[in-house]
């Protein structure tokens, strides 16, 4: 896991921090990490894989339907890129 230092951190935005930290019942730590989190990965975020599902039940597609994606996508290994 990566180690962030944030340095400068006005004084009143330390004291918010640690306040709203303790109404959540966390470290002030925790509650950083929390919010960065949020800041860079909303909930809202709609991922490839769960908009094509949906589109499958909003089609009502059967599981041999399904099947088929599966049988037509290519299974062949990936070689790693060599820089050399």
């Amino acid at each position: 896991m990566a180690m962030l230092t944030v340095r400068n951190v006005p004084d009143e935005v330390h004291r918010a921090l640690r306040v709203q930290a303790a109404a959540r019942g966390h470290s002030t730590e925790a509650e950083v990490r929390s919010i960065l989190a949020e800041a860079v990965q909303p909930e809202g975020r709609l991922k490839l894989g769960s908009m094509l599902t949906e589109i499958g039940r909003e089609l009502q597609l059967t599981d041999a339907e399904f099947a088929v994606f599966d049988q037509v996508r290519d299974k062949t290994p990936v070689e790693p890129v060599s820089f050399e």
